[in-house]
């Protein structure tokens, strides 16, 4: 009994081996870790309405800010700035700098319109972006980000700038003001 029961095992691992497996081709779908998955409907600076998963395709360099902000977020614009300038020419065509911002209410398409062109960041790689409050608090949950309206026009709010490669995952992240190192780290993670 217990020959045939080996028997017939080794006839069915046998069997199963033998026979032709058929390759599926690799599904090219969103992981469950892609920001692509949110869908939030945005807001750029041109009041063009956008989804995150428009940009996939393309390295995200983001960053949540509001342009009244006198204090944290002038620094994270020019980090941000810094970090743009340190990109090869090639990799930039492959990148977005999007600049996300926490206070819709006051940051119209047209004042987002203005203030990047004040700060010489009209047009490619830059993007920037509003939403109603829900998809905020989303975005921020994702980007680890905190922030709290502290008076009408002044928010207390973590100082954080994420990376995504082009299929929308996060590969990582510099908190607090950036240095060269951080800045090298940020652009040798784009692919």
């Amino acid at each position: 009994m217990k020959n045939l029961i080996l028997t017939l095992f080794s006839t069915l691992f046998l069997f199963s081996c033998s026979q032709k497996q058929e390759v599926q081709p690799a599904k090219k779908e969103t992981s469950a870790g892609s920001i692509f998955v949110l869908n939030s409907k945005w807001q750029n600076q041109d009041g063009k309405e956008l989804q995150l998963k428009d940009l996939k395709g393309k390295n995200l360099v983001v960053v949540m800010i509001f342009t009244s902000c006198t204090t944290a977020c002038p620094i994270l614009v020019a980090d941000m700035q810094k970090i743009e300038s340190k990109i090869d020419k090639n990799k930039q065509k492959e990148t977005t700098m999007v600049l996300v911002s926490i206070d819709p209410d006051n940051d119209t398409p047209e004042v987002l319109k203005a203030y990047a062109k004040q700060l010489n960041m009209d047009g490619e790689p830059w993007l920037f972006l509003r939403s109603d409050k829900e998809s905020l608090r989303e975005l921020a949950n994702v980007l680890a980000v905190k922030y709290k309206k502290i008076s009408p026009i002044v928010f207390s709010h973590s100082n954080i700038i994420t990376v995504f490669n082009k299929n929308g995952e996060m590969t990582s992240q510099v908190e607090g003001i950036v240095n060269s190192d951080d800045v090298a780290k940020i652009v040798n993670g784009l692919n």
